[in-house]
């Protein structure tokens, strides 16, 4: 017995003894764990990658600054050699992507592919995140399972949102923030009905990360000093900077990605993406890779991994106000190598650089009101909120920053910093640019947005239940004697004309015959077929709701008729469109 007949097997049985709801809530379950097991592969692999790489012993001379080049030549080598891609784009644009003009349908190589491309990105040091890559291979996990067990649209989009919550679940050990990233960003327009699902690949998911690693997630931090009121006008101070540092984040990562996409020849992009990255690595050598163990080093005020291998510092003692220019310098240039990283051609995403500068930035920030002797506040509180103000600000997803930041840290003793820095940090950024960066690239490449809900009805609506059948039809050979009869006992003014085939030869209006249809004589001697008119257009019974207003635009008509493989089948008029989608929009609003 094939694959198929057992799948179809199992699918009987379900259908026979499985309610649709609980079935949903098994497989929502089913692409958790597998999304986790991903996305624990991916980080192991990274680790052991830059483990092998940073512990040899002809580390400690310069060729460490080649890996990050030959890292991208190898990614683009793989995407080019085994999955034919040479633009890896941005992951989650293209989640989107595949959601609005897809119909929920990722490839299959997408469940793998970026996990190996990013591995070598990152791993050969590429200052780039892991979350991008890792989010859109759990979505294309959940989409192909819920090909696999034929879901339709909707449970697909539902499956690929469940892949996203449980990678991201899975890599921080927070399914809150997972759940949340994947309402937030992936399923913009989500029911009350899709909670339960979601939260079920959320926890499995973090279940499987924690059987597998325990609490080895990327970094946590227990919480030493509270939230103190009177820093309040401090906190908001924070949340104007790390908009701005969001800001231009995003403006030199644009401009950089704009600069790589006019060389045409990829080699050559990859040549000279990865020669300025690693020059800016041998330069600031924090830079280097995803840069937790930075965030690390400043939670706990360890200044030596900051300073380690550095050509200026190495080994040296610095005053503050040094170190505190050191970090100005670092979040410059983390911004430059992230953003050469990903233009270039590299496998990997904005998360993790985000956190990476929101940390450097709120730490700075900190340790300049203290150096002044303005105020003495805690830096590692500082830290993590600013992280949170970065990350809210660069991915326009604050919930997902804050409840990151919160399960993080083991509590909610910072939820209102928290709240106040990235709504002051999400208004600095959104307040010139409203429409997030992801929706942005897909406007830059030509494609539809998958965020415009008023568009999603439109789409979701089906032909079959706007078709009209009330009109009365007439024969081609008839007379106007018998439209007259048709018309005593119909309630419309337009008729549909038919051959022997019920195939649709033309129509006839009431103003068309109004003059005529009194005149005796006429009404035994005109045919409909020479009063009869073609219609401006038809539309086909499988024709997508897009399409179909674009005729009745182009038409500049209110009813078309419906044909079906040639044969006539009703009227749709865009009345009853707009009266549907109306219904539908007041719904889904409610």
């Amino acid at each position: 017995m094939g694959l198929s007949d057992k799948l179809e097997r199992a699918l009987t049985w379900n259908i026979k003894y499985i309610s649709e709801r609980n079935f949903v809530l098994i497989i929502s379950g089913i692409v958790g764990i597998v999304s986790g097991l991903a996305a624990v592969i991916l980080k192991e692999a990274v680790h052991y990658i830059h483990h092998f790489l940073t512990s040899q012993d002809f580390t400690e001379n310069y060729i460490q600054i080649l890996y990050p080049i030959i890292g991208l030549f190898l990614t683009i080598l793989l995407a080019k050699a085994l999955y034919r891609e040479e633009q890896l784009g941005h992951a989650i644009t293209d989640i989107l992507h595949s959601i609005a003009k897809k119909s929920s349908v990722i490839g299959k190589s997408k469940t793998y592919s970026r996990m190996v491309t990013s591995a070598f990105t990152v791993g050969f040091g590429g200052s780039a995140g892991l979350e991008s890559p890792i989010v859109l291979t759990g979505s294309a996990i959940g989409s192909n399972i819920a090909q696999l067990v034929n879901f339709n649209y909707k449970l697909r989009t539902l499956m690929i949102g469940c892949g996203t919550a449980g990678v991201i679940s899975a890599i921080f050990n927070a399914p809150v923030a997972g759940l949340i990233f994947s309402m937030e960003v992936i399923l913009i327009d989500v029911s009350v009905s899709s909670f339960i699902p979601l939260l079920a690949a959320s926890v499995s998911a973090t279940l499987v990360s924690l059987v597998l690693l325990g609490e080895d997630v990327l970094f946590s931090f227990t919480l030493v000093d509270t939230f103190n009121a009177f820093d309040t006008p401090l906190y908001i101070a924070l949340g104007i900077l790390c908009g701005i540092t969001s800001k231009s984040f995003l403006k030199i990562l644009h401009a950089t990605e704009d600069f790589f996409d006019k060389i045409q020849n990829i080699y050559t992009r990859v040549l000279i993406g990865g020669t300025l990255l690693s020059l800016a690595i041998f330069l600031v050598p924090p830079v280097f890779g995803e840069g937790y163990s930075i965030i690390k080093a400043l939670l706990n005020n360890n200044h030596n991994p900051i300073l380690a291998r550095s050509i200026f510092f190495d080994g040296k003692e610095i005053n503050d106000w040094i170190f505190l220019g050191y970090l100005v310098i670092i979040i410059i240039f983390k911004i430059v190598a992230s953003s050469l990283t990903i233009g270039s051609g590299g496998s990997g995403g904005t998360f993790a650089p985000s956190m990476f500068l929101g940390g450097v930035t709120g730490f700075a920030f900190a340790k300049l009101v203290n150096l002044t002797g303005f105020a003495y506040i805690s830096e590692s509180n500082f830290t993590l909120v600013g992280m949170c103000g970065v990350l809210c600000g660069v991915q326009y997803a604050p919930l997902t920053a804050i409840f990151l930041i919160a399960e993080l840290t083991g509590g909610y003793v910072l939820f209102i910093p928290l709240m106040i820095v990235s709504a002051i940090s999400y208004s600095t950024v959104s307040f010139s640019n409203p429409i997030s960066p992801y929706v942005t690239e897909l406007y830059k490449r030509g494609e539809y947005a998958a965020d415009d809900h008023d568009k999603k009805i439109l789409k979701h609506l089906s032909i079959h239940s706007l078709i009209e059948r009330d009109f009365k039809k007439i024969h081609e050979s008839a007379i106007l004697e018998d439209l007259i009869k048709v018309i005593s006992k119909s309630k419309r003014n337009i008729f549909p004309v038919l051959n022997s085939q019920n195939e649709l030869a033309g129509i006839v209006s009431l103003d068309d015959v109004r003059e005529i249809m009194f005149d005796g004589e006429k009404q035994k001697n005109v045919k409909i077929s020479e009063i009869m008119n073609l219609p401006p257009t038809h539309i086909e019974y499988d024709e997508d709701m897009a399409s179909v207003m674009h005729k009745f635009e182009l038409a500049n008509a209110w009813n078309l008729p419906v044909v079906k493989n040639g044969k006539y089948e009703g009227f749709i008029s865009k009345s009853r469109i707009f009266n549907v989608y109306r219904k539908q929009l007041v719904g889904k609003k409610r």
